[in-house]
């Protein structure tokens, strides 16, 4: 018999919701996940993660909600499909892609705040 285990998490972000939906997909990429559906005007999308041995792949559904000019709330609800044979070995993947998920985007951000600094050689000239 299957079942989904689902997992919620809501984070307040001090980032716009554009900046934040501009570094989720190479955030997915390095992950190498899939975004399956991406609704672009409601900050909306599902990814679908790998699979592990006796686990199944889980979905992310991510939605972004502006707070205001320089804030954004993100909720990220992970499903993973298991079984009788799966539930043990599966036990906490679930938060655990979403924490992958989570701590992606943190480095996405880095990286794309250390592109975009001014080197010291141009802060100068």
């Amino acid at each position: 018999m299957a079942y989904l285990r689902s997992e919620n998490e809501k984070l307040e972000i001090d980032y716009s919701a554009e900046e934040i939906w501009t570094v989720i997909p190479p955030a997915v990429e390095t992950l190498q996940w899939k975004i399956q559906e991406k609704d672009e005007t409601n900050y909306r999308l599902k990814i679908k993660t790998k699979g592990a041995f006796l686990s199944y792949g889980s979905m992310l559904i991510v939605e972004i909600v502006s707070v205001d000019e320089r804030k954004c709330r993100m909720t990220i609800t992970g499903e993973t499909p298991v079984t009788t044979i799966t539930a043990m070995a599966d036990f906490g993947r679930t938060r655990d892609r979403i924490d992958s998920f989570i701590e992606a985007i943190v480095k996405a951000i880095e990286t794309k705040k250390k592109s975009t600094e001014p080197t010291q050689e141009s802060a100068s000239v």
